[in-house]
């Protein structure tokens, strides 16, 4: 196949992810070793594979098409070897760097906070936990035998996602389900040209480390 045809067909299965439909549904897979989950928008259009390699010493996300791992679209990548202040670089097929998440240092050790930045190192959005305490009775419960197996229906944390004008614009929900394997996104207002593809990105990240602490 000529290159030329390679790029064409490679450019017919990639997803837009500066437009989509909301409200957009992440769905962890199960019986896995990697921490694999699938993004689909509100039409059931498959957005994006994402895995998380395991046991490396430097988180590694690769964000693919579609489950077959065929077409790479995104890698997101730590700046730093294990380290709760890290910071995770989002950069496309070809290297390009398009921003990055970190935490807001020790306030996410009680309620998570995250930080979103363009290319330039500019703060766009922060990432808020809206109910600290939904995590805490989670993880309470889940200690009791029988009861534990429940906490996905109980105790479902949310996150808002605030510009820089203190304005809401979209909320990642933890919705109900046996193994809490399942989120959504919903936009409450409206996003800048070209923001949805970091802000994705960045509720990716966001999701894995925080599903880790419970």
């Amino acid at each position: 196949m000529r290159e030329e045809d390679l790029l064409d067909s490679q450019a017919k299965v990639k997803p837009d992810f500066k437009e989509f439909d909301f409200p957009i549904d992440f769905r962890f897979k199960l019986g896995t070793i990697s921490n694999d989950f699938v993004a689909t928008d509100t039409n059931g259009r498959t957005l994006a594979y994402v895995r998380q390699k395991m046991f490396k010493l430097k988180e590694a996300i690769m964000v693919y098409a579609e489950d077959s791992k065929t077409n790479l679209l995104y890698k997101i990548s730590a700046d730093r070897i294990i380290d709760f202040n890290a910071s995770y670089e989002f950069t496309d097929a070809n290297g390009f760097v398009l921003g990055s998440v970190g935490r807001k240092g020790m306030r996410s050790l009680w309620k998570a906070q995250y930080e979103i930045f363009d290319t330039e190192k500019k703060q766009e959005y922060t990432i808020r936990e809206e109910n600290p305490w939904a995590k805490v009775f989670d993880v309470l419960l889940s200690e009791v035998p029988l009861l534990g197996i429940f906490t996905g229906y109980l105790f479902n944390p949310k996150y808002g996602i605030v510009n820089q004008n203190g304005e809401t614009v979209a909320r990642l929900s933890k919705e109900a389900s046996f193994f809490g394997r399942k989120f959504k996104l919903v936009k409450l207002g409206e996003l800048k040209d070209g923001d949805s593809e970091r802000l994705l990105l960045a509720l990716m990240m966001m999701m894995l480390l925080e599903r880790r602490r419970g």
